[in-house]
């Protein structure tokens, strides 16, 4: 199965090619009044306003300036659209679904759900984020204002 692989801080993310729309490079974002810490704001892309969630906030890790490797990562759950900042987003990987193993327990306390499994991907260790948790299932934005 294709996962796309990006970069957070220190650490490899994937998420199912499946699940991704597309990916942009980050030019900057229109700050949203009283959107939640981890909302950067909204972009539009091609044509369409989407939601940016800012993954270093989300994932509890100090902001940084974006830089041009960071990318717009447009994911799709179920009907909503959003976009993941993340550092670094340019590899897909052939990942076997049967390599996912359940996070350590302390990687999955401290992770606050956001890892739903790991992997051995090549000499690398990657983490599956839960994509729901991640973009969370409140309205990252007031609708119809």
């Amino acid at each position: 199965m294709l996962h796309v692989l990006f970069r957070v801080g220190d650490s490899e993310y994937v998420l199912p090619a499946s699940d991704v729309v597309q990916m942009e490079s980050f030019a900057g974002a229109t700050r949203v009044p009283g959107a939640a810490a981890h909302v950067a704001g909204l972009v539009q892309i091609r044509g369409r306003v989407v939601p940016i969630v800012d993954t270093r906030a989300r994932f509890g890790l100090p902001r940084a300036e974006p830089t041009l490797d960071s990318r717009v990562v447009v994911v799709r759950d179920g009907e909503r659209e959003v976009g993941l900042l993340v550092d670094r987003a340019r590899e897909v990987l052939q990942i076997d679904p049967g390599q996912f193993q359940p996070p350590p327990p302390v990687v999955a306390a401290s992770a606050r759900g956001f890892v739903r499994s790991v992997a051995q991907a090549e000499k690398r260790l990657v983490m599956l984020v839960d994509l729901s948790k991640v973009i969370g299932h409140e309205p990252l934005t007031e609708e119809g204002s």
